[in-house]
């Protein structure tokens, strides 16, 4: 993390000069500030990725410090440094957001991992922040929200990946959100106010497969009885997504890879080159690699298509994203349907988080919308279910030593709560959590 801005501010000058000599050999840009408006006027002029400021100053204390500078950019981290019994005040900091206190005299190794983590810490809340900016607000994820580490991952690739030009291959069973993450790219990209066009490879004629792609002249073939506009120039100077691109011909594979390596098409029946400028999404459910070795698909395409790999797990490998999901379902298909149901039955979501789901999110969905429809009350109950899900198997023996982890859990999470003053952003930080899959955690126990 070396060449970050880091900001003192503490009136006394040998303080400063100690802890920023140490911070610039460790490759640090340090500003130095002697009181808390100097430290602001520096704040407001330059990009700062950190402040270690002294709790007690004159004029303006670090208190003031850590609201005005909150003020000028929510992200930035707050360190709060505080001579011995003023420990106190340092807790009430971290109460109002400061991310952790340094006990004075300073500690050089307590220094160097306090400042790591608190960097390491606005780096995530920046991507996730960045996510938000150019995804959440501009895509409803429906299917592929959650707190899960592999949704948490696929994300987070996506917010990496989705500002460049790069191509995308999304994989995962049907059902898992190909398309809504395929969207998620699109929309959080440069090429946002352009065309987003999605073409289902498994739903096409074999034989029509290069026309519906490249387009084709009139007369081309029988049946071509005016030129048609392919999906690549539709997709011009925004994402073309191909969903189930597996099922693409070995022959239209060819052209496909040229069309990824030069930016040209030639419509069917014509010689006639056409610049496109597209970004490629492609998405499978299938094993490219074992079909790369049995030549069913061309290798070349294979390494040019998996240039950003996002894998999408299964929903019964993200259990814990059941409920999450079920409450969003619920309230969509409650306002669609003029139903005002706001909960599901204890017994039914015992159910519901029991269930395999071979159509993955998608199934779920359905499930739900189904159970909307069919609930008398305002609660949906077991009887709302489908059949296959009031069937599904009891919990093994092994959840019952879920249930006992899952207490653990909560009172891990109740002491993290405690030693960091309530403060969410420290007590993730005690656990090893992010700070989103903290805050699903207390909802899921009803923790405050």
């Amino acid at each position: 993390m070396a060449g970050e801005t880091i900001l003192i501010i503490d009136d006394e000058a040998a303080q400063r000069e100690a802890v920023g000599g140490y911070l610039r050999k460790r490759g640090f840009v340090v500003l130095q500030a002697a009181n808390g408006r100097e430290g602001l006027a520096l704040l407001r002029g330059q990009v700062v990725d950190l402040i270690i400021t002294d709790l007690r100053m004159p004029e303006l204390d670090g208190m003031g410090v850590l609201a005005a500078a909150r003020e000028i950019n929510p992200a930035i981290g707050v360190v709060m440094a505080t001579a011995f019994g003023t420990v106190d005040g340092a807790v009430d900091a971290m109460q109002e957001g400061a991310f952790y206190y340094l006990q004075k005299p300073i500690d050089l190794d307590v220094l160097d991992r306090i400042v790591d983590r608190a960097l390491e810490q606005r780096h995530r809340i920046s991507e996730n922040e960045l996510l938000r900016e150019q995804v959440g607000e501009r895509v409803s994820f429906g299917g592929i929200m959650g707190c899960s580490p592999a949704i948490e991952e696929a994300l987070n690739v996506v917010a990496r990946a989705a500002p460049s030009r790069a191509t995308v291959l999304l994989r995962g069973e049907s059902g898992t959100g190909k398309e809504l993450m395929a969207r998620a790219v699109h929309e959080a990209s440069p090429r946002a106010d352009h065309p987003f066009v999605a073409v289902n490879c498994a739903a096409l004629n074999k034989g029509l497969i290069e026309s519906e792609l490249f387009g084709h002249e009139k007369g081309a073939f029988t049946g071509a009885d005016a030129r048609r506009v392919g999906r690549f120039e539709q997709a011009d100077g925004g994402t073309l997504f191909l969903d189930e691109l597996a099922e693409i011909p070995l022959d239209v594979q060819v052209k496909l890879l040229r069309v990824l390596q030069e930016r040209k098409i030639e419509r069917v029946g014509s010689g006639v080159e056409i610049e496109v400028d597209v970004r490629l999404i492609g998405a499978t459910n299938r094993d490219l690699e074992t079909l790369v070795a049995q030549g069913a698909f061309r290798e070349d395409l294979f390494y040019r298509l998996n240039v950003v790999a996002v894998e999408l797990p299964p929903l019964r490998n993200r259990k814990d994203d059941i409920p999450l999901l079920v409450d969003h379902f619920l309230a969509r298909y409650a306002e669609e349907n003029g139903k005002a149901i706001g909960e599901v039955s204890k017994e039914a979501l015992d159910l519901l988080t029991r269930y395999a789901y071979p159509g993955n999110v998608r199934e779920l969905q359905n499930i739900v919308e189904r159970a909307v429809v069919m609930a008398r009350g305002e609660v949906v109950t077991r009887a709302d279910l489908p059949a296959e899900v009031q069937q599904a198997a009891p919990a093994p023996v092994a959840d019952t030593l879920t249930a006992q982890v899952e207490e653990l859990e909560k009172k891990a999470i109740a002491q993290a709560l405690e030693r960091s003053g309530g403060v969410q952003s420290r007590a993730a930080e005690l656990l090893g959590l992010t700070e989103r899959n903290l805050r699903y955690k207390l909802k899921k126990y009803g923790l405050k």
